[in-house]
């Protein structure tokens, strides 16, 4: 298999999976069983093409909360991101400096794609007939950014899964709970990808040829802007079970998998 039509594969799964609540880590993994390893850079910074998606498609409401900062609404929101994003960064490098690594095994990713899956069953059961908000508050802002951190610990977590799952227990609608979510991403995974590039050059870590990986970004930003229009059209008169028995599916279907591989 030629390595460009690899990395084009890589590319549309972390577009598809990096934004929708199902684990791109644990989706990548598997793929790269079948297409090969493939560079810490080249994950990380994949992840740009995805975040430069979102941007686009909330563009509209980041310049709002900048030029109209003077808005106390939309100053508390822009506070409450910043708060989230410096809780997480803050946390990230503790993580990185403890000897964090993304993972190469597929069991730990499985089992936190399938209690994610029961989770999101479970808390959407839970939701049922309960009022939500479409307020963020800071306990919502604090729990989400924690949620972020869960998912560097936990890589299969899901990074927007976390999130969003953390956002509904405190009482944020699905609408509200996707955008602040994806709004956060744009500064976490944008730093990340530019501190593993800076590293890259500092350290000179071998990683694929620049022209594969942003191959593999512009695939990845593509498909991710279509799948974040979709799903926020999506969860207007939708819930996340269905994502929630996919990655219970998938998580055990990948268990199952391992097993019979060891």
């Amino acid at each position: 298999m030629p390595d460009w039509f690899a990395i084009v594969v890589l590319g549309l799964i972390e577009g598809i999976t990096e934004f929708l609540p199902v684990s791109s880590t644990g989706h990548l993994l598997l793929a790269e069983h079948w297409l090969g390893a493939r560079s810490e850079l080249f994950n990380v910074v994949v992840q740009t093409g995805a975040v430069l998606a979102v941007l686009v498609v909330f563009m509209r409401r980041a310049i709002d909360l900048v030029m109209r900062f003077n808005v106390p609404e939309n100053r508390a929101y822009a506070i409450k991101l910043f708060a989230a994003f410096v809780i997480t960064a803050i946390g990230g490098l503790a993580m990185k400096k403890a000897g964090l690594k993304f993972p190469k095994e597929l069991a730990p990713v499985a089992w936190a794609t399938l209690i994610g899956g029961v989770a999101f069953v479970g808390v959407e059961f839970w939701l049922r007939g309960r009022k939500t908000s479409e307020t963020v508050t800071w306990t919502i802002a604090i729990a989400v950014a924690f949620g972020q951190l869960l998912a560097v610990g936990f890589p299969g977590t899901s990074r927007s899964g976390a999130t969003i799952l953390f956002a509904l227990i405190c009482g944020l609608s699905r609408p509200a709970a996707a955008e602040f979510s994806f709004l956060l991403g744009i500064p976490t995974l944008l730093a990340a990808g530019a501190k593993e590039t800076f590293d890259a050059f500092k350290d000179h870590t071998p990683h694929e040829p620049w022209s594969l990986i942003l191959l593999g970004t512009a695939v990845a930003a593509i498909s991710a802007f279509l799948v974040v229009k979709w799903l926020l059209s999506f969860i207007r008169n939708h819930t996340f079970t269905g994502f929630g028995w996919y990655r219970i599916v998938l998580g055990a279907g990948i268990l199952l998998w391992v097993s019979q591989h060891q």
